[in-house]
């Protein structure tokens, strides 16, 4: 008899998992970092103006984005006029009430009263269309109203 005995073939070595939940994590952080958050896509371009007296809003969730301006290369189907954009889609001036009214009341209560509406106008639109925009804002008695800008000077826009 020996001592040594001869071991049998156990097949293929388990392969380690240890270091699995230290590699998800590193991903989970990485997409979390690189991830860009979108609200809207434009479908309308929005090439905006310069003003140099500007001021920024403080809170982000207490403002409703309205953007009007021509359509983008890709929507050339729908005519070359400025169009409204509420949301990821094309309105008309009657939509802008139900879409304002809707999004206060997806605001809670005690924001409500603190709501701004921020227009992000392309700098070729005509002031008629931001003129009836306003006209269906004050209806709705949402007089707070932002236009977004770029910094820069006022006689940059004449370029």
């Amino acid at each position: 008899m020996s001592i040594f005995k001869k071991k049998e073939k156990e097949g293929m070595p388990a392969i380690s998992t240890a270091s699995l939940p230290d590699i998800v994590f590193m991903l989970l952080f990485f997409f979390m970092v690189a991830t860009v958050m979108r609200k809207d896509t434009l479908i309308v371009k929005n090439e905006l103006p310069f003003a140099d007296q500007i001021e920024k809003l403080d809170r982000k969730n207490m403002v409703i984005h309205i953007y009007a301006g021509k359509p983008s290369s890709r929507y050339k189907n729908v005519g070359s006029e400025a169009k409204i954009q509420l949301n990821d889609k094309f309105a008309n001036i009657k939509d802008i009430q139900p879409f304002v009214l809707e999004e206060i009341k997806s605001k809670p209560k005690e924001l409500q009263p603190y709501l701004t509406t921020a227009l992000k106008v392309d700098k070729d639109t005509k002031m008629g269309l931001v003129g009836d925009i306003k006209k269906e804002l004050r209806d709705v008695r949402m007089l707070k109203i932002n236009y977004t800008t770029r910094s820069g000077e006022a006689t940059d826009n004449l370029k």
